[in-house]
């Protein structure tokens, strides 16, 4: 693919990131801005007139991206394969180098002081944060006006307010900050489409609105009708904003690691939940096989946090042989999940989207903590000589030839001398790892411009050069041992933790139409009233059950509600004039016991019944059918205000790029 090495990863309108798609300081550019961490350029002479002559082809790069988005939106486009499939090819292209240009023009408007390089032992390898889906902007008024005023019967005016509140949210959420605020944000808006949901979407339809994100690894649009994809899209971006949260922390210090772990695990369960809720997605980064790809390369990077966790120097943690084969254990369980990721990376059809600079970077950390393990083996031989109850358990720390993947058979060398043999072995193989390690970062252009990176791989093979000369003798002429595999093991395996909605409290933007146990599209009733309701000598002659609304559980014969035409399964919505949906049960029967011998004048709707199979026959439920059918479709009693609705997904039809195809609905 042309431009392959350079395709960048996409954010929203609001998010700067470089090649990689790694993390970006908010507080260097304006308007939210995000400048580059590990690059910045320097002040050479000539520098002012530079941003101008990046900004004419970027300007050029941006009307080619408009005039491919209305090629693929055209009819020729969309029922023609070959031209789909060239649009699509060439619009990532032109993403590629919008991308590129777009972020030296902004490195260039930044500052002109070298980012300042962590020395030392506290050097980090990057990490890998993933770009926020872009969107366009959305007008929610038609539609929900029109659902307001045909199925709900209000006046659609008296709602501009909530309307404009929910276009408020959704255009905030296109450019949340990195912080837990950011998160809430997108949380918060999730949760308002789990209301739209269960309120104005009735199956098998959609609210009518075309619904736009872009391809958050390749930066080709997508398209639908269902709110599904919307829901989605935002839960991405949840996962998203998790691992760009968890690329910014400082690794240093141990609160910095243990909130980065963190990150990255709610990153891993938020891409989780979206791949079992999700199947067949309208774009390539929401497919089952990227989000399984993303989850592992979340769950790998939470598991090389927990890694250096341990190197950072503690005066309680013990130096012995043994420690030194935990490290090796835990290097080699960080190698394990990068091969396997890389594996899912170099399979198809990940291959086809995902950024090379990623592929090679998890290649590289994959042979970077291969050789490390190897690395704190040979200290543990050579410098911390195991004491006699250790010698039973070493062997477990090895494993024998690569065929076998058992554990090693052979008794560990106990003479110094032969430790020693065995202590050069791991360290040439070490070595090696490292040396191969360089090569892959010298392979690809992008890992090349990140000097940090670099500097890790050449601190560690100086390091491990240094311990063999060391341990090397000019007299030394007995050929090096063959050094066993490392046993990949962990103490503090990464926990995939899904987002946790509840925490954020939402209220309903809408709730002024009643509880959604009642009041939604899925429902159909009959307004009645307002009817006058005299008090006898036996009272009104019904009896109330539940809260918001009040069910008419019972109707007396003969009594004065039923002379009124009150019926069993009635709703009271109205009391004396006062709007009484959400008024809880002792609410109504303290109202009641008030009145006088004026009576009382109640507005009440009465649910219809749902369209039934031919041949059941079409009537009024009972109160026993009705309270039946509240239980079976979860309408009583109904939550408070503030409580979130479920927000599993469920796509319920094959989707297919740019065409109304199924919706995302909280499971029964």
């Amino acid at each position: 693919m042309r431009g392959r090495e350079s395709t960048p990863t996409v954010g929203d309108s609001g998010e700067k990131r470089d090649v990689m798609g790694w993390a970006l300081d908010p507080s260097a550019a304006p308007h939210g801005g995000w400048a580059c961490e590990h690059s910045m350029l320097g002040g050479a002479s000539g520098a002012q007139a530079r941003p101008r002559a990046v900004a004419r082809p970027r300007c050029v790069q941006s009307a080619c991206r408009a005039g491919l988005q209305l090629i693929s939106a055209s009819p020729r486009a969309t029922s023609n394969a070959w031209v789909r499939a060239t649009v699509a090819l060439e619009l990532s292209y032109v993403n590629s180098s919008l991308q590129l240009l777009k972020e030296e023009l902004e490195e260039l408007n930044g500052s002109s002081v070298e980012a300042d390089r962590p020395e030392g032992e506290g050097i980090t390898v990057p990490m890998i944060p993933l770009g926020l889906k872009e969107t366009k902007e959305l007008d929610w008024s038609t539609p929900l006006k029109e659902l307001i005023s045909g199925h709900f019967g209000e006046d659609s005016a008296s709602y501009e307010a909530e309307i404009k509140e929910l276009g408020d949210l959704r255009q905030a959420i296109r450019t949340p900050s990195r912080s837990e605020a950011g998160l809430e944000l997108l949380m918060a808006y999730y949760t308002q489409l789990c209301f739209l949901d269960a309120r104005f979407v009735a199956p098998p339809g959609n609210l009518g609105l075309l619904f736009h994100w872009y391809d958050s690894l390749t930066g080709v649009p997508a398209q639908q009708r269902a709110l599904a994809f919307e829901k989605g899209s935002v839960l991405f971006n949840i996962g998203a904003l998790h691992t760009q949260i968890g690329a910014r922390q400082d690794r240093s210090c141990p609160e910095g690691t243990r909130r980065a772990v963190e990150a990255f695990q709610k990153a891993a369960g938020a891409f989780s939940l979206l791949r079992e809720n999700f199947s067949r997605a309208p774009s390539p980064d929401m497919s089952p096989a990227s989000l399984s790809m993303l989850e592992g390369l979340m769950t790998a990077q939470a598991q090389e946090c927990i890694f250096e966790g341990l190197l950072l120097p503690s005066p309680e943690a013990p130096q012995d042989c043994l420690a030194q084969l935990r490290l090796a254990q835990e290097a080699a369980q960080v190698a394990a999940e990068y091969k396997q990721v890389h594996r899912t990376m170099t399979q198809p059809p990940v291959r086809d989207y995902v950024p090379f600079p990623w592929t090679t970077l998890v290649h590289v950390k994959a042979e970077y903590f291969c050789a490390l393990a190897h690395y704190h083996a040979a200290v543990a031989l050579c410098d911390s000589p195991p004491a006699e109850e250790d010698f039973p358990v070493l062997p477990q720390a090895f494993l024998g030839p690569p065929a076998t993947l058992e554990p090693w058979g052979a008794v560990l060398p106990q003479g110094q001398e032969e430790r020693r043999n065995l202590g050069k072995a791991h360290l040439k193989r070490s070595i090696l790892g490292q040396e191969e390690a360089l090569r892959l970062h010298a392979v690809c252009r992008a890992l090349r411009s990140v000097d940090l990176l670099q500097a890790v791989l050449a601190q560690a093979l100086r390091r491990s050069l240094a311990k063999y000369s060391e341990l090397d003798r000019e007299d030394d002429f007995l050929e090096t041992a063959e050094a066993p595999d490392i046993r990949p093991k962990t103490q503090q395996k990464p926990q995939i933790r899904a987002p946790s909605f509840s925490r954020v409290k939402v209220t309903d933007i809408f709730q002024r139409l009643g509880p959604l146990s009642v009041f939604s599209a899925k429902n159909h009733w009959r307004l009645a009233g307002p009817v006058r309701v005299t008090r006898g000598e036996a009272g009104f002659g019904l009896t109330l059950r539940g809260d918001a609304p009040v069910l008419v559980a019972a109707v007396i014969p003969g009594g004065p509600a039923a002379a009124a035409g009150l019926q069993e399964g009635d709703y009271i919505v109205s009391l004396n004039g006062q709007p009484c949906k959400w008024w809880r049960h002792a609410e109504v029967v303290a109202q009641l016991k008030g009145v006088g011998t004026e009576g009382v004048s109640l507005q009440v709707v009465t649910l219809l019944p749902r369209p039934e199979p031919p041949g059941t026959g079409h009537h009024r439920p009972a109160l026993g059918g009705l309270l039946r059918i509240q239980k079976e479709w979860g309408w009583g009693p109904p939550a408070p205000a503030q409580a979130s609705p479920r927000r599993f997904l469920g796509w319920s039809r094959k989707a297919k790029r740019g065409k109304t195809t199924g919706r995302l609905s909280p499971q029964p």
